[in-house]
């Protein structure tokens, strides 16, 4: 039987290391909204923000592809919300650890669903923006009682829920008006 050179076992172990670190580090970057997550204030405020400034400022995508758009980041940030969680309760404990203020993948699809067929115009994106906020602190039925959901299904429904609430309120002031 042949044996390996040692070097190519050692190379092995870094390559697997480097890949575990890499998607550690993959994982706290969607988790965290591209590290908007660690502003020191008011993070869920500056996730939704980041996913209006993208939302503003880069072409519109057809229906479609914006809503597949969604869908992927929704299933990359229930993943990436439920290991950073993980960490963080192993870290600061189970009431320190629910839904951590770092995680704003959450803010970013719910605001991203909030723009769903919004024209791109300034009053409409600022009161979808507003909108957004207010039904995600506030939490109407059933967004409260989805938190208790677990792992990143919690910490990404209420933000979704006030999403669509958002949306819903938006569509039906154009229609109105």
């Amino acid at each position: 039987m042949l044996r390996r050179p040692a070097y190519q076992n050692r190379y092995r172990a870094i390559t697997k290391d480097a890949k575990e670190h890499f998607m550690k580090v993959l994982i706290r970057f969607v988790a965290t909204g591209a590290g908007v997550g660690y502003f020191p204030i008011a993070q869920g405020t500056m996730g939704a923000l980041l996913a209006l400034i993208l939302f503003g400022i880069l072409p519109t995508p057809s229906p479609i592809l914006f809503i597949l758009t969604i869908a992927v980041l929704m299933v990359a940030g229930v993943y990436s919300a439920s290991v950073v969680e993980q960490e963080v309760v192993s870290r600061l404990g189970p009431t320190l650890g629910r839904d951590p203020g770092i995680i704003v993948i959450d803010e970013v699809v719910g605001m991203l669903i909030a723009l769903i067929a919004i024209p791109k115009t300034t009053k409409l994106l600022i009161f979808a923006f507003v909108l957004f906020r207010i039904f995600d602190i506030v939490k109407p039925f059933p967004a409260q009682q989805s938190e208790r959901l677990p792992g990143g299904w919690g910490i990404m429904m209420d933000d979704i829920i006030a999403g669509i609430y958002a949306n819903l309120m938006i569509q039906f002031g154009r229609w109105i008006f």
